[in-house]
This record gives C-alpha cells, sequence and structure tokens, in this order.
C-alpha cells in the first residue's frame, strides 16, 4: 500500500506556480490577481479564504477579499460580482459558497463571467467540460486528477466507481475521468442514495472515489485487493481524546481498508490540498489566457 500525500504533491506544485509567477514578473508582467467574495461568517468558509489568502502569497498572486454581511441582497451581490467581471486588475475570482438563504446560489454562479470563474461552477465552465474543450475545472477534481497524473496511477480500462453525484465533486470528476486522456478513458459508474447495490459495485472497482460526505462509510469489504482509493469526505466527528474534543474523518475506513489497497489518500493531508492548489493553477491560466487553449 501507498500513501497519496496530496500535501506533498501541493507544496511541489506551489512551487512551480511560483516559479512561472517570478518568471512573468521578470519578463514586466504582473502577478496573477485572485479575488474572494465571503458573505456572512461561517466558520468553515472564513477558515477555507484564509488558507486561499495564505496560499496565494506562497505563490506569489495578488489577492483581494470582499466582504458582506449576511443581510446583503441578492441584487446588491450581484452587482458586486459585476464590478469584479469589469474590473480589469482581477483575473479570476470566487464567491465563497454557501450562500445565505434567501439568495439563488445558481443566480450567483451565472452572474460571474465564466472567462473568470475560477472555480468552475459556471454553465459555459461545465458544458465545456463535459464535451472535452480546455476550461476552468473545477477545484477539487482537478486535484485528483493531479494526483492520479503525479503518481502515475494507470486509469485507461479501468472500472472507477464515484460514490456522490454533487455539481462539485462527484459529476465533475465523473466526467473528467471519462473523457479521452491520461488520466482518464475510465469506465465510470455513479453512485448515491438511490443507487440499490454499492457495495458490489464497488467490489468490481478498480479505483473509488469516495465524495459522500458520511464518515467511514466505505469499508474493508466493499474493496477489492489492488484498488485505489481516493477519500475526498471532510467531515468533523467527536473525539474525546483530541484537546479540541473532534478529528477529521473521511468517507473511507481508513484503517481497515488501507492495508487491501494498492494507493489511498488518507484525511485530512490527502485531497484537501490539492483543493486550493488546483484553484491557484486555474488563477494562473486565467492570468495568462491559456484557459481555453490548453
Amino acid at each position: 500500500m501507498q500513501l497519496i500525500e496530496g500535501k506533498k504533491i501541493a507544496e511541489q506544485i506551489k512551487g512551480e506556480i511560483a516559479a512561472e509567477v517570478q518568471s512573468i514578473i521578470a519578463a514586466g508582467g504582473r502577478a496573477p490577481h485572485l479575488a474572494g467574495v465571503l458573505v456572512g461568517h461561517d466558520g468553515g468558509s472564513e477558515s477555507y479564504m484564509t488558507s486561499k489568502v495564505k496560499t496565494c502569497e506562497q505563490c506569489g498572486f495578488k489577492s483581494s477579499l470582499l466582504r458582506f454581511d449576511e443581510s446583503i441582497t441578492q441584487d446588491e451581490l450581484i452587482a458586486a460580482i459585476q464590478g469584479l467581471n469589469n474590473d480589469k486588475g482581477v483575473d479570476g475570482f470566487i464567491v465563497q459558497l454557501p450562500l445565505p438563504r434567501h439568495i439563488d446560489e445558481q443566480a450567483v454562479i451565472e452572474a460571474i463571467d465564466y472567462r473568470k470563474d475560477v472555480d468552475g461552477f459556471h454553465p459555459i465552465n461545465v458544458g465545456r467540460m463535459a464535451i472535452g474543450l480546455p476550461c476552468f475545472k473545477p477545484a477539487t477534481p482537478s486535484g485528483i486528477m493531479m494526483l492520479l497524473e503525479r503518481y502515475k496511477i494507470e486509469t485507461r480500462g479501468k472500472h472507477c466507481v464515484v460514490l456522490g453525484r454533487s455539481n462539485i465533486v462527484g459529476k465533475p470528476i465523473a466526467t473528467m475521468l471519462m473523457q479521452k486522456g491520461n488520466p482518464g478513458n475510465c469506465t465510470v459508474t455513479v453512485c448515491h442514495s438511490a443507487t440499490p447495490n454499492i457495495k458490489e459495485l464497488c467490489r468490481q472497482a478498480d479505483i473509488i472515489i469516495a465524495a459522500l460526505g458520511h464518515p467511514g462509510f466505505v469499508t474493508a469489504d466493499m474493496v477489492k485487493e489492488g484498488a485505489v482509493i481516493i477519500d475526498v469526505g471532510t467531515t468533523r466527528v467527536e473525539d474525546p481524546t483530541r484537546e479540541r474534543g473532534w478529528r477529521l474523518s473521511g468517507d473511507v475506513d481508513f484503517d481497515n481498508v488501507a492495508p487491501h489497497c494498492s494507493y489511498i489518500t488518507p484525511v485530512p493531508g490527502g485531497v484537501g490540498p490539492m483543493t486550493i492548489v488546483s484553484l491557484m493553477h486555474n488563477t494562473l491560466l486565467a492570468a495568462t489566457g491559456r484557459a481555453y487553449t490548453d
């Protein structure tokens, strides 16, 4: 069993991005600029945005943050987004989700200029991804693809089972793995809450990508020998042995599943660090005009 060390790979990629940014600046260009929009005071969103700002610094990017109270109206938020769309000094931006209930998230996503949509959620980017055209791809699935590539994990002709059908992870990673390419060329099965025979399907899988948000869902009896396991889950579970009273748990019962795997990601330190690095990669593509050519 080999551990897929996302944290280590993320550091390597940050170094590669920083080196390219230095070259851009040395040639008379400017640093890429990533902006963020944060509505309200959700603890998880605050922490995630702080990590993004820190990673921007490590990559040599400029970053800015627009903060709004949760009472902001949808029209006011969309007006702020239009301002970012029109700001030529901003290469890409993200609107941190979730948003307050009175705001239509899809309407907000569609208000973003798809050419600055470094989260990869705009329908134009989703559509281009579906038919295999260059575009901004969602960060977490992109991070998974980077890990498969960096670890030289064979995907061609393999059966991949994706657990979860979210627009953020499940659907896009299934789409990306089906495409011609390397990684890619997989036969993909997407399982969800209405799938009756999940265990049997998982036992057939060469690769399992667990993105359910259900701690410990994937157990040893669901995994065939030599399978590759990518655990996207990050759920807080109570743990009285920890000083803070909780720990992060993945969707995979790591201790019992790991002995049966050829490769497996830990939680934390697996997919998570790759998500922010993928966002930085998208921002670099936006700044250099390569998002729709690479």
